[in-house]
Parts: C-alpha cells; sequence; structure tokens
C-alpha cells in the first residue's frame, strides 16, 4: 500500500464489501417501516456518525493495541488477512445467510428509542468483521511518510462509507425502490469478491514480512 490513493481505494473497496450499506439500507428500511422520514433521517445521520468512529477507531488504534500485547506484525497481518479472507469466502457464495443474520440483529430494533449505537450500529451495520477489516488493512500499511499517506487515505475511505450509510439509510425507501432482488444479489457479489482479493493481498503481505524476518 503505498501512497494516500492506494490507501483510499483498498479500504474503500474493503470497507464497502465487509458493510455492504445498499443491503443494509434495504433492511434498514424494512424495520424503521413504522416510523416517519424524518425519523428515519435522524436515525441514519446518528448511525453514520457511530460508524465512522468504530470504522476509524479500529484503524487507527487495533493494529496498535494488538501489538502492544506481543503480536508479531507480520502474524497480525496473516490473520487478519486470513479473517478478511474468511468473511469475503462466506458473503461471495451465501450472502443471503448474513443478510438473514443482519435481520435478526436489526429487527431487536423495532418500537424502541435510543437504537442509533445498538444495535442499529453495532452489530448490524459495523460488527465484528467490519473491525476485522479495519484492524486487517490498518496493520498493512508501510512505515514513514508512505504509511501516513496510507493512514489519510483508508481513513478518507471511511469518512466516505459513513457518508454513504448516512445517505442511503436515510433514503433507505428509495433505495428499495429503484434495485430489485436480483441487483443488490450482483452488488454484494462483485463486492464479496473485492473483498476477498484483499484479505488475500493482505495475507501474502504477511507471508513476505514473515519470511524477511526470517532471514539472515
Amino acid at each position: 500500500m503505498n501512497g494516500a490513493p492506494t490507501g483510499f481505494l483498498i479500504a474503500l473497496s474493503a470497507l464497502f464489501s465487509i458493510i455492504n450499506p445498499i443491503g443494509g439500507a434495504i433492511i434498514f428500511s424494512q424495520v424503521t417501516g413504522e416510523r416517519s422520514h424524518g425519523e428515519r433521517m435522524l436515525l441514519a445521520r446518528k448511525i453514520g456518525f457511530y460508524s465512522a468512529l468504530v470504522m476509524l477507531g479500529a484503524r487507527w488504534f487495533g493494529a496498535f493495541v494488538l501489538s502492544f500485547f506481543g503480536g508479531a506484525l507480520s502474524a497480525l497481518r496473516i490473520a487478519g488477512g486470513l479473517v478478511v479472507a474468511s468473511y469475503a469466502w462466506t458473503l461471495l457464495h451465501a450472502p443471503e445467510r448474513r443478510e438473514e443474520a443482519k435481520q435478526e440483529q436489526a429487527q431487536e430494533a423495532a418500537g424502541l428509542d435510543e437504537v442509533a449505537f445498538f444495535p442499529l450500529t453495532m452489530p448490524f451495520t459495523t460488527g465484528p468483521g467490519t473491525i476485522s477489516v479495519a484492524v486487517a488493512i490498518g496493520s498493512n500499511v508501510p512505515a514513514g511518510a508512505a504509511g501516513y499517506l496510507a493512514l489519510l487515505g483508508a481513513s478518507t475511505a471511511a469518512i466516505v462509507i459513513a457518508v454513504l450509510i448516512w445517505l442511503l439509510y436515510g433514503w433507505a425507501d428509495r433505495v428499495v425502490a429503484a434495485m430489485g432482488p436480483t441487483a443488490i444479489r450482483v452488488v454484494t457479489r462483485l463486492a464479496a469478491f473485492l473483498l476477498l482479493c484483499v484479505g488475500t493481498q493482505i495475507t501474502l503481505s504477511g507471508v513476505t514480512d514473515f519470511i524477511r524476518d526470517l532471514g539472515p
């Protein structure tokens, strides 16, 4: 990962794939159908804000915390890449299973007033999978100026995803009307394939670093 544009594109594709804000918006529309448009817009804005905090926090501090407790950076990259690839594989072959799980999580929010953070942000929108992706991306940056640029690019991607969550959730009824089930499945599987590529790349970076550390 070298530079802000590359960091931005990798983080954007990975976070979009694991969060799937389009699919989330459809479920959000279903579980908030009894609320007014103004209430849904307010919820969407709060969820977008909280999602940004979760993604940025995991991105900035996740790798540091794990390495502080003794985890080698190469091992963190290998493990993180495998976790990301595993999530992507599940999404690629059985996206409906993940959407059903999200549906169950979000159903807990029906009829409640203070649900923006739990369960609509965590675990419905940015759950363990999102945190794993953010931590794995955070561990896969070079040292020095290039690393800071990659951090800037990935952080910008997290903010863009948060804005997408806000907009898509806020106008979820129109998203549902504009897209049919077939289009949703196509987008979900394309995003899952991109995520699988990202996870594989992170794992390969970790293996390369591990082999280099074993050298003389």
